[in-house]
């Protein structure tokens, strides 16, 4: 009975270790397709987890109501987010993955606002391709230099 009683306590500092993993999830949407819809914001909520807006998007005669969001809103203020950026009555443009059930939600990459202006919630594509190692640097040599 002494065997159980001394592994225990390690394997209640590992659950507790690893639980903020298990807490983490990924959004479920289909990144095969990526979804560009342009509606009215009726509402926009600047607060954990995830930045949210709900749109009304006009499609066939009709009006849909779509939820759409991004990242929380630490990484959301780096790229220019705050509680202002949007208010009920803007007309937008988000460009993101919808979700996989087919249900009208979706991940945003990026929202283009009705000046033209791209708002990401992750940070520009450019800051979220993988680092890759250079090279050697470029010669910046022109073949006619003298050695001695």
């Amino acid at each position: 009975m002494r065997t159980p009683r001394m592994f225990a306590p390690g394997a209640i500092g590992v659950l507790l270790a690893v639980s903020p993993l298990l807490a983490h999830h990924d959004w479920p949407v289909d990144r095969t397709n990526v979804l560009t819809i342009t509606g009215t914001v009726t509402a926009y909520r600047f607060a954990e987890p995830h930045v949210m807006i709900t749109l009304d998007v006009a499609a066939n005669g009709t009006s849909e109501t779509w939820n759409v969001g991004g990242s929380n809103t630490k990484y959301s203020a780096v790229n220019g987010w705050d509680r202002k950026t949007l208010k009920p009555g803007d007309v937008i443009t988000a460009v993101g993955f919808r979700f996989r059930d087919g249900s009208h939600a979706a991940q945003l990459e990026k929202v283009v606002m009705a000046d033209g202006k791209e708002m990401y919630l992750y940070g520009p594509p450019a800051l979220l391709r993988p680092l890759t190692v250079p090279g050697p640097a470029p010669s910046t040599s022109s073949g006619s230099e003298r050695r001695p």
